[in-house]
């Protein structure tokens, strides 16, 4: 789950990492008002959506004074901001940060990630902030550090120093770093973490160091643990069918095909979404609906995709183990009848009661086309979609 940048600085606030002060605004007003709060000019006017690149898209604004505040936030709220992130159908911008202008003298970067395939947290620095860093990444890799850090023993001082060191932090800013990373460390333990990331860390005229931006998401499966934390979601910056198959326990990614896919296993949906791709045709989304699905949540599952109107067909690739193959049938018969499907559905099963689950889709008299394995169920849809 990600959060705003004002929420993720309020976070950083609460666990004693420095931001400049700022305040959300809604209106227009309360923009200006909290300019005045702040108490010094110039100010920036930031835009609030879930993506990067919002200076390039034009979603940061300097204010030199009350007015020029006034004319950014009439500018920014209720605009569609278009950045690489969002992609050509932007993200509607209902709020903006106001927050002091500062004196930079250099821009870093930050960031604490998870690395499955160590078991272990990794820490990550550069003196490229405020670049995108996946280009750095690729064009000048050395510019990043990395250091590894086993959960079980905790961050240790020598990690910290590496960092220091690498980044050639002046001596007055080294001390202010330990308690930053630290403190950030502490952070991504205790709210379950997924990624928490700094772009840029500045360092002031006067060495101070400042995370002038923010950029925090959670492990949505650890949130049952963090109640707080859950109601920082925000939906409107989700798609509108992610938020409704998460009431039903469905994992849903939205995509940009015409293929809808309901699939048990997420390793599974991948394989399938490439099979779908490799036949010439493009998945419309990613359904998970689990190995505990009920006939109840394969029948919303179904629902939600068919909600999509760029969906032309619909692939089911089910192996039957926790959620057997009747279960799952008596769930589309049922999703079937209720929708007056209009689109092709191409059923692929194996596994625990396959035959009892031919059976029942066989005598449910609908339009359902069986084939023999993943990639016979994906030729055909993609068939029928052309």
């Amino acid at each position: 789950m990600k959060i705003h940048e004002y929420q993720a600085k309020e976070l950083f606030r609460r666990y004693g990492i420095p931001v400049p002060a700022g305040e959300v605004a809604f209106r227009v007003e309360e923009a200006v008002q909290a300019a005045e709060r702040i108490g010094r000019f110039p100010v920036v006017v930031k835009a609030q959506i879930h993506a990067g690149g919002r200076g390039k898209g034009g979603g940061v604004k300097l204010a030199r004074n009350p007015a020029e505040v006034r004319t950014a936030a009439q500018i920014l709220l209720g605009m569609t901001l278009v950045t690489p992130q969002t992609g050509p159908e932007g993200r509607r911008v209902g709020k903006v940060l106001v927050e002091e202008g500062l004196d930079i003298r250099q821009e870093l970067y930050l960031g604490i990630v998870p690395d499955r395939a160590s078991a272990q947290i990794v820490l990550m620095a550069s003196e490229a902030g405020g670049m995108e860093i996946e280009e750095v990444a690729a064009a000048d890799p050395e510019k990043i550090l990395r250091v590894s850090v086993n959960p079980l023993l905790g961050l240790q001082g020598h990690h910290v120093r590496r960092l220091a060191y690498g980044l050639r932090l002046p001596a007055a800013a080294v001390k202010e770093f330990s308690s930053l990373v630290q403190n950030l460390y502490r952070l991504f333990l205790e709210t379950d973490g997924s990624l928490l990331e700094i772009n840029p860390l500045v360092l002031t005229a006067g060495d101070r160091l400042l995370a002038l931006d923010a950029k925090v998401a959670f492990d949505d499966n650890a949130l049952f643990r963090h109640p707080e934390l859950a109601r920082l979601r925000d939906p409107d910056e989700e798609h509108p069918l992610e938020v409704e198959a998460s009431k039903h326990h469905l994992n849903y990614i939205a995509l940009s095909g015409n293929i809808g896919n309901m699939v048990n296993g997420a390793g599974l949906a991948m394989a399938t979404m490439d099979l779908i791709q490799q036949a010439g045709a493009r998945p419309a989304n990613f359904l998970d609906v689990g190995g505990g699905a009920s006939a109840e949540m394969v029948e919303n599952g179904f629902r939600i995709i068919l909600s999509d109107p760029n969906v032309k067909g619909i692939l089911i690739n089910i192996f039957g183990g926790i959620l057997r193959c009747d279960t799952l049938a008596r769930g589309v018969v049922e999703a079937a009848r209720k929708t007056g499907i209009q689109v092709p559905v191409v059923v692929r099963m194996e596994g625990t009661n396959v035959e009892e689950g031919r059976r029942i889709l066989a005598d449910s008299g609908l339009n359902l086309i069986t084939a023999v394995d993943l990639r016979d169920a994906a030729r055909k849809v993609a068939e029928l979609v052309r």
